[in-house]
């Protein structure tokens, strides 16, 4: 790679991450191309030689950054089962850790209320990731027909503890949501004894 189309890929990196942290923050449409790039530390000149328009932008953001989440936090699930494997990711989802600090973790719970509303191209962009996440995830649980389902129904409880969790933070109420998601997750799938 020439060192002009590595500049470009490193201002294309910077403005993904300037957007992302945005995303996390304040959400799209909160979120305009020129803080983006202020972010970014370039000029607003400079966005269209990157990216249609906003919608690109941030369509491909919320891909790449719920992606590489979601892969770092499948990449250290622990166990020698299914199960235990499958109980790490949620704990680590689930955990004080990653409510605290939204700015570093999952970007669904900042944005699927403005997805719900805007739709396209956002919908087909989190739908995209969703499936991806449902078919890991279900794959992470092993074999069987049902893994799909016991997938799907493990995201959205893992997404809806966190999002009621970060609303209530700083209550106790907030450490009770996590842990009760814990202890369900735990119940839900059953024991790895014989």
């Amino acid at each position: 790679m020439n060192q002009k189309a590595e500049q470009k890929q490193k201002s294309r990196e910077a403005i993904l991450a300037s957007a992302a942290a945005l995303l996390r923050e304040r959400g799209i449409k909160a979120s305009s191309v020129m803080d983006v790039m202020k972010g970014a530390g370039l000029t607003v000149g400079g966005f269209y030689g990157h990216f249609e328009s906003k919608e690109h932008l941030f369509t491909e953001t919320i891909q790449s950054t719920a992606s590489t989440m979601w892969n770092r936090l499948l990449g250290s699930a622990k166990g020698d089962s299914p199960r235990e494997r499958v109980l790490s990711v949620v704990d680590r989802y689930l955990s004080r850790q990653h409510r605290d600090h939204p700015d570093m973790g999952c970007v669904m719970p900042s944005v699927a209320p403005e997805v719900a509303r805007e739709g396209e191209p956002y919908r087909g962009a989190l739908e995209k990731e969703l499936s991806h996440y449902v078919r890991s995830l279900a794959d992470l649980l092993g074999e069987g027909a049902e893994r799909r389902q016991q997938a799907l129904g493990l995201i959205a409880l893992m997404y809806g503890a966190l999002s009621l969790s970060r609303a209530v933070g700083g209550t106790p109420l907030s450490d009770d949501i996590l842990r009760a998601a814990r202890k369900f997750v735990e119940r839900s799938l059953g024991s790895d004894a014989p």
